[in-house]
């Protein structure tokens, strides 16, 4: 999927239906009870039944309009749901066609009751795209929620729901980058990825006075069916709590839980081969992990020549996350895409996970609209098929994982080729545990699976005020996996570098 298409897709439509389905639009309009557990029935059932795929037919034109042509239909802002009685968070929808064909159902949950979000085809201007020839229920696409987030005079934009089951979120201050998943099914298998679907919303109306946001979501696939609820909180850094009801159809022997994606197209360790003004491109320069042995890892991304997958064995995982660690303009030198500005998100377990891993997928791409990057926790052993498997996590959208560390960071990783068997590795560290450190006192413990590590030095530096740890690695066997920290007598000062050199 083309990521700019999702960035600035920003539209809403939805589908005409039989004469025949009116009389059941209109049966589908009465209130309906509501609470958490409907949804958990509703994919119970799903679960129980044969897979049926969405119905993504729509009329002509809008069966067959472009990207330009999808994006100059748009929602009217003074439409938004909520907007009339003042509510702190306001709600858009998209309209289906171009990517975006199959139809989400939405509902709004008002005193324990759900009542279907009309469409209304004045709530839309169209473009050159010719409107619906009748006012009938179509469906939308997806929705996006506003909510006054930078300025207490302007709803800006918060989240986004659309496609699948992709979603993505910003905090005070931030662009849109990364996206998050509800489910990812057979990522990076040679047999190919199954893509879930979110089918059907139930937005909460909030208080006066709310300062989060209840949505649940039904999702289906022809592997399993699974109920969710987004509880989402605006601010510095905006974060989803997550509760999800997993029922496989059939046993899930890769499913990803809190999967997420973003985009590596170069930068100081990975430099691409095509002339670019700029001297980094990406929306997540490295994985973090905080594993269940205490252990902070840190992982810089790469855009390898061949797909690469990298797996980090653990058991009940403290967090991992797609990070954007450089914050400065500099380091990107791009006015438009603002790099500097786009969220982090740090997925944070709640309870225990058991034992799995945190998968890593790097794909090869040759242009920066492409999201090449997804990471994931992969449990071990199957999911079974029948049962009921419920995770609860935390997402951190925002510039930094949510608590801070008590040690230093690796803050560039920077490669230099020698000869074909010799590569220089420069890493910075910084961070306040590194300052007024004896020099002495510092060492750089350095490893690799292969190879030999040659000439590890430390010393400080003085323009970051932290430290840096250089070596080389001679080695003409790739794929190499490389280990880097800083200690002082038997005490760690930095999370650990950790890294696989391919060419």
């Amino acid at each position: 999927m083309n990521r700019r298409q999702v960035l600035t897709g920003l539209a809403a439509i939805p589908l005409l239906q039989s004469q025949a389905g009116a009389s059941a639009a209109q049966a589908a309009d009465k209130p309906q009870a509501f609470d958490p557990s409907v949804v958990r029935q509703q994919a119970r059932e799903l679960a129980g039944k044969p897979y049926q795929a969405p119905d993504s037919k729509l009329p002509s034109p809008l069966a067959e309009i472009d990207y330009d042509a999808y994006r100059a239909i748009r929602f009217n802002p003074e439409r938004s749901l909520w907007r009339a009685d003042q509510l702190p968070f306001q709600v858009q929808f998209f309209h289906r066609g171009f990517l975006y064909k199959n139809r989400v159902t939405i509902f709004e949950v008002a005193d324990g009751q759900a009542r279907p979000i009309p469409y209304r085809s004045d709530d839309f201007s169209f473009g050159d795209t010719p409107p619906p020839a009748s006012d009938v229920e179509l469906g939308f696409a997806g929705f996006r929620i506003h909510t006054r987030l930078n300025s207490p005079d302007y709803f800006d934009e918060l989240c986004v729901f659309l496609g699948a089951t992709y979603f993505r979120a910003v905090a005070k201050g931030q662009h849109y980058g990364l996206s998050a998943r509800g489910l990812s099914v057979d990522t990076g298998q040679s047999g190919g990825e199954e893509f879930p679907l979110f089918k059907t919303f139930w937005l909460e109306r909030p208080s006066q006075d709310a300062s989060s946001i209840v949505v649940h979501a039904l999702l289906d696939s022809k592997s399993v069916a699974a109920a969710y609820r987004f509880t989402i909180r605006p601010g510095a850094t905006t974060v989803f709590d997550v509760e999800t009801a997993l029922y496989p159809r059939t046993d899930l022997q890769h499913p990803g839980l809190a999967p997420m994606t973003s985009m590596f197209f170069f930068g100081p360790n990975d430099p691409s081969d095509v002339p670019d003004f700029r001297p980094a491109v990406h929306d997540s320069n490295g994985v973090a992990i905080f594993n269940g042995r205490g252990e902070q890892l840190w992982r810089p991304l790469c855009n390898p020549r061949d797909l690469q997958i990298s797996s980090f064995a653990d058991q009940n995982p403290r967090g991992f996350g797609l990070m954007q660690r450089e914050r400065e303009f500099s380091a990107y030198q791009d006015l438009e895409s603002r790099f500097e500005q786009r969220p982090s998100l740090w997925a944070e377990p709640i309870g225990d996970w058991g034992e799995g891993a945190v998968k890593l997928i790097e794909i090869p791409t040759k242009e920066e609209i492409h999201d090449n990057i997804a990471a994931f926790w992969e449990p071990k052993g199957p999911l079974r098929a029948k049962g009921e498997h419920i995770y609860t996590y935390r997402l951190h959208w925002g510039p930094d994982t949510p608590k801070p560390s008590s040690l230093a960071r690796i803050s560039r990783t920077g490669i230099s080729m020698r000869s074909d068997a010799d590569r220089l590795f420069v890493l910075d560290v910084t961070g306040e545990q590194l300052k007024g450190l004896d020099a002495g006192s510092v060492r750089g413990i350095v490893s690799a699976d292969k190879g030999e590590i040659r000439n590890v030095v430390t010393q400080p530096n003085p323009l970051t005020g932290g430290w840096r740890l250089s070596f080389n690695l001679i080695s003409n066997q790739p794929p190499v996996e490389l280990r880097a920290f800083l200690k002082a007598g038997d005490q760690a000062l930095s999370e650990v570098w950790v890294y696989r050199w391919t060419m």
